[in-house]
């Protein structure tokens, strides 16, 4: 994993993608920090960060989009495919790659609540708890990415797939909201998510047995706990789908200065997801 690591973190640097991705983000970090901060009064740079994560969205996909997409335009893939390195040291090299790309912009920006306590009134505890959960909302955002570029060989494609992906993780909270609350609504709901987890896994295992048994046991549980209780469906859906808003977690530390140790689990668990998920498309390609 060393060996990948070193040498997608130097391809970083070699080329323009680093350097524009981290003077993106600082740039766009300072804007809001002076007119929040500086300017303004604001005394929580956590402040900040709730409008960078939108900025955010934009330059995720700069970084991922050539993680895997480009090997395989080039067909080196076949090269690291063949290579005596795991699919996983493949796959956490890149990711680990990137994070630490991301992780400049994020240091410098630790050196902002600083500036504020020389000026005045601050909240070190709740800012740098806020911008731990910024790092951690990045890589999953970064893991997304990765994910999407290994389903393509085209970098455009997978650009535009993260930042539509991201978008959607950005707005769930609203979307959310208009989901059915009725308990028929919420039954016909989570028997089209579970049309979805079959259609993912049948094209991650292209085993047609191991998706009948996912569809099989999911409409078990289904449809017996709507038998059971179909008064207990009533909201259930938007409830269930609202868990995992990423955006929620963040507002908890940034806006209410809550330490959601769920969130970062949440954060952990969804990187860890994606990362598994990328591992099981190459592991799908290596061998056909």
């Amino acid at each position: 994993m060393k060996a990948i690591y070193r040498r997608e973190l130097g391809s970083y640097f070699n080329s323009m993608t680093g350097y524009l991705f981290i003077a993106f983000l600082l740039v766009m970090n300072g804007i809001y920090f002076m007119v929040y901060n500086l300017v303004s009064g604001q005394p929580r740079y956590a402040t900040t960060l709730s409008s960078v994560i939108l900025i955010f969205l934009l330059a995720v996909p700069i970084l991922t989009m050539r993680s895997m997409a480009e090997e395989r335009h080039t067909r080196t893939d076949q090269l690291l495919l063949t290579s005596p390195v795991s699919i996983r040291s493949i796959v956490l090299g890149k990711f680990f790659a990137m994070a630490t790309v991301y992780a400049v912009p994020v240091a410098v920006s630790c050196l902002c609540p600083l500036v504020i306590k020389l000026n005045g009134t601050a909240y070190l505890a709740g800012d740098y708890a806020a911008i731990l959960a910024f790092f951690l909302l990045g890589c999953t955002y970064i893991a997304v990415g990765l994910f999407i570029s290994s389903l393509t060989e085209s970098q455009i494609i997978a650009a535009v797939g993260t930042f539509g992906v991201l978008l959607l993780l950005f707005l769930w909270d609203g979307l959310t909201g208009y989901l059915p609350t009725t308990a028929a609504g919420s039954l016909w709901g989570f028997l089209a998510l579970l049309i979805l987890v079959c259609a993912a896994v049948s094209a991650i295992s292209n085993n047609w047995k191991v998706t009948c048994g996912v569809l099989a046991a999911g409409l078990l549980v289904i449809f017996g706990f709507y038998i059971k209780n179909a008064d207990s469906f009533e909201g259930l859906l938007p409830k269930v789908l609202g868990k995992f808003s990423l955006n929620k977690v963040f507002t908890n530390f940034a806006e209410y200065q809550l330490f959601d140790w769920g969130g970062l689990i949440l954060y952990l668990s969804l990187t860890a997801l994606m990362l598994f998920l990328t591992e099981q498309v190459i592991e799908r390609r290596r061998w056909n």
